[in-house]
């Protein structure tokens, strides 16, 4: 795979862990129905109670000190594609957004919910990936992810993560944006997102002023445009399924297209109207987002290059500094 080759354009926009065992249920007369039905769950959650629509027998794991909507590979609660943007089962309902930090293991996720409130996700280690019905966003630490309040979304760590959150209410919204958005943080911000998920139960003064500068900070903060969105016209889903899948293929569009039975006009065409990006652009997207995988995993920068089809890894290092403001070697060093 070394003669693939670097495509053109800047970054412009966009799990391997075990199955979830199925909880063992005692055997006892009279016999449960074959299905039953929906019922209303009420869990703790470190700052209020989240009410969810769930099914009788389905799992949702636990980390220490928050909730219990974490879980381990994919389970009925949720699941996401960086190809589709798919986020499917279970919608707990959560209505104050938590300010706390937290860490997930490699793969683990936080299922599909919602708050009304607005909220910020900032990886301190690892990757932080948010999925909506539009599409994944993803950072590492050098950017954080805005998600509006009243957007369905699920998280999904990548190496390990140390997450943390931060709520504002929905009428306090520095940004503007009402769709996820990914924020770059500088050096203060990132401290003061540290200090502010610290203390989550502090009321001071001294709390109030730091929320000012972090909510002054954010306003002033670039957004960058890392996403993936979610395709809904099957033939350039079945593109960016293929590219997903393997994001070191070389093939040009019209070999795409061939073996999609779609043109390459249609198919570029296509890419504008849905993603606003072109072919190009959103190839260094789905590269950039499984690179940023492997690296929280571990793996040397020069075989991400390799792996995810840039030309050279010093190519891959100069797309990846424009993108994230640091060199993938920064990133795999980071703590």
């Amino acid at each position: 795979m070394s003669n693939t080759r670097q495509d053109a354009g800047s970054p412009h926009p966009d799990p391997r862990t075990s199955p979830t065992p199925s909880p063992v249920t005692p055997t006892a007369p009279p016999a449960a129905p074959p299905t039953a039905p929906a019922h209303r769950v009420r869990t703790a959650t470190a700052s209020t109670d989240a009410t969810t629509d769930a099914v009788p027998g389905a799992t949702t794991g636990a980390t220490t000190g928050v909730t219990s909507d974490v879980t381990t590979g994919a389970t009925a609660g949720a699941a996401d594609s960086a190809a589709t943007g798919v986020v499917t089962g279970v919608v707990r309902h959560e209505p104050a957004a938590p300010t706390r930090a937290q860490t997930l293991a490699p793969g683990a996720r936080i299922d599909a919910h919602r708050h009304d409130e607005h909220q910020i996700a900032y990886a301190g280690t690892g990757v932080v990936a948010v999925t909506t019905d539009a599409g994944t966003w993803f950072a590492p630490g050098t950017r954080a992810i805005w998600v509006p309040a009243g957007t369905v979304h699920a998280h999904r760590a990548y190496g390990r993560l140390d997450l943390h959150l931060v709520g504002l209410p929905a009428d306090d919204n520095p940004l503007g944006p009402d769709v996820p958005t990914v924020l770059a943080v500088s050096p203060l911000l990132r401290e003061l997102i540290r200090a502010y998920t610290a203390a989550p139960g502090d009321t001071g003064a001294e709390r109030r002023r730091l929320r000012a500068v972090l909510r002054d900070q954010l306003r002033a903060s670039p957004q960058q445009p890392l996403r993936l969105p979610a395709a809904s016209d099957p033939r350039l889903a079945s593109v960016c399924s293929l590219l997903d899948a393997d994001p070191a293929d070389p093939r040009t569009l019209a070999d795409l297209g061939a073996a999609t039975n779609t043109s390459a006009r249609t198919l570029s065409r296509l890419f504008r109207a849905e993603f606003g990006m072109t072919f190009p652009q959103w190839r260094t997207q789905v590269r950039l987002y499984h690179a940023l995988r492997m690296l929280a995993d571990g793996a040397p920068v020069t075989a991400v290059a390799h792996r995810c089809g840039w030309s050279s890894p010093s190519a891959f290092i100069d797309v990846f500094r424009r993108a994230f403001g640091s060199t993938p070697g920064a990133h795999h060093r980071a703590p």
